[in-house]
């Protein structure tokens, strides 16, 4: 089964709040099967503990480890806002919300990791026009 699925793929012309990302990242999981709606609080919890923001302009935002209950399979949500998000002050361009079930969400945080920890990729994810460029860039994924 696929983790990412192009219509959890969205891009938006404008910025967010962290807290609209963070929604949106839960809305397109809830709308996946992948998580109850219960899940952005645990998401919440997370980054009162620890940010989520990573680097190279990537955010990846994932529920507690006591958020077992509202994660019912894996699934990624990728939102890009050209106009940026303020992630704990940090600009966040991509918010890349992660479910796992059991120890999934380690090997998806690290495909994530290794695909935005290369510029040329990146630049590559910040060019594409359309969701369906962008879920191409991002589909190995689901290898």
């Amino acid at each position: 089964m696929s983790v990412l699925t192009p219509d959890q793929v969205r891009i938006h012309s404008g910025s967010s709040t962290q807290e609209e990302a963070l929604q949106e990242a839960t809305d397109i999981l809830v709308a996946a099967g992948a998580v109850t709606p219960a899940y952005v609080d645990a998401m919440r919890q997370r980054e009162q503990t620890v940010s989520t923001y990573m680097g190279n302009g990537l955010a990846i935002p994932h529920g507690t480890n006591d958020a077992k209950d509202a994660i019912l399979g894996s699934a990624l949500s990728v939102v890009r806002y050209d106009g940026g998000v303020d992630w704990d002050g940090e600009a966040a361009t991509f918010v890349v919300g992660i479910a796992g079930r059991g120890d999934e969400h380690l090997e998806i945080l690290s495909q994530i990791a290794i695909l935005f920890s290369d510029e040329d990729d990146v630049a590559k994810l910040n060019a594409a026009q359309t969701p369906d460029e962008l879920y191409a860039l991002l589909s190995a994924v689901n290898d």
